[in-house]
C-alpha cells in the first residue's frame, strides 16, 4: 500500500549560487599589498573581469559551502584590471 509520508534524508549541500542585480551601482576597490587603494568605483557597472555572463549588471558567484572559495572565479590578467580602471575613469 502506498501512503504519502515525508521522510528526511541527509544530502550533501555543496554550492551557494548567488545572482544579484546591482542596477549599475556596483562598488569595488583595488588595493595594493599595503592596503592602499589604487582604484575605487562608487557607482557603476560590474567590471568585465568578474565571473559569469553578467552584462555589467549582475554579480554571479558560485561559492563552495565547505571552503568558502568562489568556484567560478578566474584570476584576472593585469590587462583586464588596467582596462577596468581605464573604463571607470572615462
Amino acid at each position: 500500500m502506498e501512503i504519502n509520508q515525508l521522510k528526511q534524508v541527509k544530502v550533501n549541500a555543496k554550492t551557494l549560487k548567488i545572482h544579484c542585480k546591482v542596477t549599475d551601482r556596483f562598488q569595488y576597490s583595488i588595493e595594493d599589498a599595503d592596503g592602499q587603494v589604487l582604484h575605487e568605483q562608487d557607482d557603476g557597472y560590474v567590471p568585465d573581469f568578474m565571473p559569469g555572463q553578467h552584462y555589467g549588471d549582475y554579480v554571479i558567484l558560485d561559492i563552495d559551502l565547505d571552503t568558502g572559495v568562489v568556484k567560478n572565479w578566474r584570476t584576472p590578467s593585469a590587462e583586464q584590471i588596467e582596462q577596468a580602471i581605464k573604463n571607470a575613469d572615462d
